[in-house]
């Protein structure tokens, strides 16, 4: 059976993040900062979630260095989705945590 898409524990701290803020713009470069998610785990992510539309995504140009960066937030059906798939996370967490204590009891 195909894993269900976004289920991952990169996707869960990526959107633990973006739901504390919901409608802050983020770059990649804070997402990586507050996630602690590497690179080649967080854009593939980003660029996978806002082709399914649950990020939206805009270029903007940093007043410091006046370089473009690309920002996302969640869209309104990223945000269900994002607490839909946190809430299932923390039921496994949670399943998990109670299949491994009963085991360590036997």
């Amino acid at each position: 059976m195909p894993r269900r898409p976004h289920t991952s524990q990169q996707a869960a701290a990526l959107f633990s993040i973006l739901l504390k803020c919901e409608n802050k713009w983020w770059y990649g470069y804070a997402l990586m900062q507050e996630t602690g998610l590497q690179s080649g785990s967080l854009y593939p992510l980003l660029i996978r979630l806002a082709d399914d539309g649950y990020l939206d995504s805009r270029w903007e140009s940093d007043v410091e260095t006046a370089r473009p960066r690309r920002e996302y937030r969640l869209t309104a059906s990223g945000k269900s989705l994002a607490r839909e798939r946190l809430a299932r996370f923390s039921e496994r967490q949670r399943a998990g945590h109670k299949n491994s204590m009963s085991k360590a009891a036997s």
